[in-house]
């Protein structure tokens, strides 16, 4: 019984220190030297490309976070912009490594679809924008309205299943790409805008000719939980781009910004903020990443409430409130698990 026991001692032992075996799409990864990383067309605030090709947003901000914990290097990343109907076959076909594009995740798509999401980087729900002329000052009063929305998204069916069951009738817009279904909007081919409200809120504030003729009705129809997606089968790799999105969620938690990360390594008595910081080894072996991969995001990225004020907060044109992306702490749903 003895043998038995100290044999089960070192065998526990042996699981909760040994290193994570590289999956391979980290192998790949690192092969290559970057991260080949799924965004949006263009969405600003979440991804989208400046005038000299650089691209932006609370979900770029995800790539490079994955970057930086990889190889200390948050620039090593490589973006392919997807249509809605793009997006979820280049990440079965293994065209991108990460899917970082405003995507819901859904049932089906956590299955049949065989992805994997990792953690939700933005609260959001499904709402309408009208032009101001109309008048319109609730969803209820859309009977027969012609509606601009995307095609192979959870925003058209839930739109379908909202309308019937308020036994309203509306007519659909389908256009593919959210810059042309922004324009016959703008054109008035449609009298509503469906989508996302932070979606509505940055087509509002960057491409319309005048924001102020907008008005994004305050119905929330859906729950739309954004998250990052890799593909099934590959856990390490799941484990790799899930703790670089939570160790943004954390190092807010702890008040660790780019600004401070580095005194605060060097300084900090608080356990949890040393083994985030990679100053008490253990994760990064855990991970297969150097101990010093949260530190590099944070440095380099910024933590969640830095990522988010930037590019979709008080920081930027959109200036949408915290609310549900707030940390658990002061009222939303944004929450990390412990670092140990």
């Amino acid at each position: 019984m003895k043998s038995l026991k100290a044999f089960t001692v070192v065998a526990a032992l042996a699981v909760s220190t040994a290193p994570a075996f590289a999956g391979p799409t980290l192998d790949a990864v690192k092969a290559k030297g970057f991260v080949q990383c799924g965004v949006n067309l263009g969405l600003y605030g979440f991804s989208a490309p400046d005038d000299k090709g650089a691209w932006s947003g609370l979900d770029v901000d995800v790539c490079r976070a994955v970057a930086a914990a990889l190889f200390g290097d948050a620039s090593k990343v490589k973006f392919t912009p997807l249509s809605a109907q793009q997006r979820l076959p280049a990440l079965q076909s293994g065209e991108i490594d990460l899917l970082a594009r405003n995507t819901t995740w859904t049932l089906s798509r956590d299955t049949a679809n065989g992805l994997n999401f990792t953690v939700t980087n933005y609260y959001d729900g499904q709402g309408f924008m009208v032009p101001t002329k109309l008048g319109v000052k609730s969803a209820k009063e859309l009977n027969g309205a012609t509606v601009c929305v995307l095609p192979g998204t959870t925003t058209e069916q839930n739109l379908a299943d909202w309308f019937r069951a308020n036994k309203l009738s509306y007519k659909p817009v389908v256009i593919e790409k959210n810059e042309e279904l922004a324009a016959a909007f703008i054109a008035g081919r449609c009298d509503v805008y469906t989508s996302d409200a932070s979606q509505l809120a940055a087509i509002r504030a960057n491409e319309m000719p005048n924001p102020a003729d907008y008005a994004i009705l305050p119905e929330l129809i859906s729950k739309e939980p954004l998250a990052p997606a890799v593909r099934h089968g590959d856990d390490q790799w799941l484990d790799v781009v899930r703790w670089s999105i939570l160790a943004m969620i954390a190092a807010e938690e702890k008040g660790v910004t780019s600004a401070n990360v580095e005194p605060m390594a060097a300084s900090s008595a608080d356990p949890e903020i040393k083994r985030l910081l990679g100053v008490t080894a253990g994760n990064g072996k855990a991970l297969g990443l150097d101990e010093a991969w949260a530190r590099n995001i944070v440095k380099q990225v910024g933590n969640y409430g830095e990522s988010f004020e930037r590019n979709v907060g008080q920081g930027s044109k959109l200036k949408i409130a915290r609310g549900q992306n707030a940390l658990y702490s002061q009222g939303g749903l944004m929450y990390a698990p412990p670092f140990k």
